[in-house]
């Protein structure tokens, strides 16, 4: 089964530095060659704004998730596999 990650797109989110967390994870899922392992898209507004950026993963939420954090969490979401 897939590993679902959403994005929040939302233009609070966005302006944040989502824009930069989208290809960051991109650039991630590629280089560690998950694109039969992650299903990656983005979402609007989880009315959370004050907490974000945020990210879900697999209905997780991770709040104030920058493109310098974020890999430190995709590295501990993947390192099992």
């Amino acid at each position: 089964m897939k590993k679902e990650i959403v994005i929040c797109l939302g233009s609070s989110c966005f302006s944040r530095g989502n824009k930069n967390t989208v290809k960051i994870i991109k650039d991630y899922i590629k280089e560690h060659q998950l694109e039969d392992k992650v299903f990656f898209h983005g979402n609007h507004c989880y009315g959370n704004c004050e907490n974000g950026p945020i990210l879900k993963v697999d209905n997780k939420e991770y709040q104030n998730i920058t493109p310098e954090n974020v890999m430190y969490l995709l590295d501990n979401l993947f390192a099992k596999d």
